[in-house]
């Protein structure tokens, strides 16, 4: 097939049984209710050991490996171009992993821990060298499969791990956070695409499909190589992304011991990569304090980074007779605060970012009035209260802090039901909070001149600003030409 010896060929393909594999992926790589038992189960097992975090519980889902028959035998159905067996496997792993992602979805909704662990967090940032071990991996179970190695499965499950991914990915759509679901679904996509692919070649080296003519097998080549190519950029793009972090964190460390004198320790230091510039903050014990510290390391980090960095350290001086001495009191006194002031703050806008499903870099932090702003993410169907709501549940997840969450500027104002001839309160409450928060003024319309007025008033009382419009048609709300109030900044103001 791959212009090899026939001999090589023959060899390869001695004593396998390809009946026997074709009956043995049929029999597990379609649906069944053992297989969607496993999923369920398997599902659970990894969401738990995700949110505790524990890797033996991860260990213990992958394991189970429900998902991975399926994906061979799309890979060896691929290799046959056995068009029955693709739609059956094809079938058993779609349906397979919409139920972990929906049964993570409800499992994470219910419970009280919605918290990005490192076991989370580490899978969502897949990188090339993920391609390679789901390449290698697929290598490894299709030769087990073929050659009957059973105990080789076990291991190759463990190394792909294909549903702790697709729960992240179910974490992602209950926390509204897409950076998470993004980089979860790609791991997912890359571990199953390359199995099959990969499967694909292992089968047709072993002799399956040997009916096909050349012309096939030239398509099954360009098929692997092209999705294997595209799965490559983004991949590449997050390894070079955490290579740079790596050197960045070594140059970080040199640079500060470069700049300061001879007996200075670095107490603390953190870097925050995803900042435009790059954001540095450290706290230096120094014999002797340095003017201009922050202006020549900003300068001297740029020049190694070949990016633009904002650095801010805080020098703490110590004497030289007994630097490490005074080291270590500082250290056990406490004098990092303007760094765990610092910690906390990241913290803080890093649980804003999650709940209104933006990133961390679009969400500012001003310590002077203790106020995070944030823009939420457009969420389909979603009205103002719900996103007033969803300011609530941020303000209440962060301490010390007062949250003010701005809608889309698209979405659409509430109806004002009148009954009794009084005004829903709730109604009013929604819509000034929106006019408050994106800056806009409102226009009553519609009704009596009466109605229209007192919906006006009732809506700047509440802290919004509203006018009376024209009439004709029912009461109802529309937003006002002139975006932008003049004497308010968007989530400025508001109940």
């Amino acid at each position: 097939m791959f212009a090899l010896p026939r001999s090589w060929l023959a060899r390869a393909t001695e004593g396998v049984d390809h009946d026997g594999v074709r009956r043995q992926i049929a029999e597990e790589s379609g649906w069944s209710g053992r297989y969607a038992f496993l999923i369920v189960i398997s599902a659970a097992i990894s969401l738990l050991g995700l949110l505790m975090p524990s890797v033996a519980v991860l260990i213990g889902a992958m394991l189970l490996s429900p998902l991975m028959m399926p994906i061979i035998g799309l890979g060896f159905g691929i290799a046959t171009l056995d068009f029955p067996e693709i739609r059956r496997a094809a079938t058993a792993l779609v349906l397979g992993a919409t139920i972990a992602v929906a049964l993570s979805v409800v499992l994470i909704l219910l419970s009280p821990v919605q918290t990005i662990t490192s076991e989370i967090a580490g899978r969502t940032q897949p990188t090339l060298f993920d391609l390679l071990v789901a390449l290698l991996s697929a290598i490894a179970g299709g030769y087990a499969l073929i050659r009957g190695r059973g105990g080789t499965v076990v291991g190759v499950a463990i190394a792909i791990a294909l549903m702790p991914p697709l729960v992240v990915v179910g974490f992602g759509i209950a926390t509204a956070n897409w950076v998470v679901f993004s980089g979860a679904l790609l791991l997912f996509l890359t571990n199953a695409i390359t199995i099959a692919l990969t499967a694909a070649l292992v089968a047709r080296c072993y002799g399956f499909g040997s009916h096909l003519s050349p012309r096939h097998t030239g398509w099954q080549l360009v098929l692997f190589a092209v999705a294997i190519g595209l799965l490559s950029i983004p991949l590449g793009a997050g390894l070079r992304r955490i290579a740079f972090e790596a050197v960045a964190q070594r140059q970080v460390r040199d640079a500060l011991g470069d700049d300061f004198p001879a007996g200075a320790r670095l107490s603390q230091v953190e870097i925050d990569h995803g900042a435009d510039p790059v954001r540095v903050r450290a706290v230096m014990l120094t014999p002797r304090i340095e003017p201009g510290a922050d202006r020549k390391l900003a300068a001297d980090l740029r020049r190694r980074l070949a990016r633009p960095v904002d650095v801010h350290v805080d020098q703490v001086r110590i004497s030289p007779e007994t630097g490490a001495v005074e080291a270590a009191q500082i250290a056990r006194a406490g004098n990092g605060d303007a760094l765990r002031a610092a910690r906390e703050r990241d913290r803080a806008v890093a649980d804003v970012a999650l709940i209104a499903g933006v990133p961390v870099a679009a969400v500012r932090a001003d310590p002077s009035d203790r106020t995070i702003r944030a823009a939420a993410a457009p969420l389909t169907g979603l009205g103002i209260a719900g996103y007033r709501d969803l300011e609530q549940r941020a303000d209440a997840a962060v301490d010390d802090w007062h949250v003010l969450l701005t809608p889309p500027g698209d979405i659409a104002l509430p109806a004002i039901p009148i009954t009794a001839g009084v005004i829903d309160d709730e109604a009013l409450s929604a819509a000034s909070w929106a006019s408050a928060r994106l800056a806009r003024s409102i226009v009553v319309r519609g009704g009596s001149l009466r109605q229209r007025t007192a919906v006006a008033q009732g809506i700047v009382t509440r802290g919004g600003r509203a006018e009376p419009g024209s009439a004709g048609g029912r009461l109802r709300l529309d937003w006002s030409v002139a975006r932008v109030m003049p004497d308010q900044e968007p989530g400025e103001r508001g109940p």
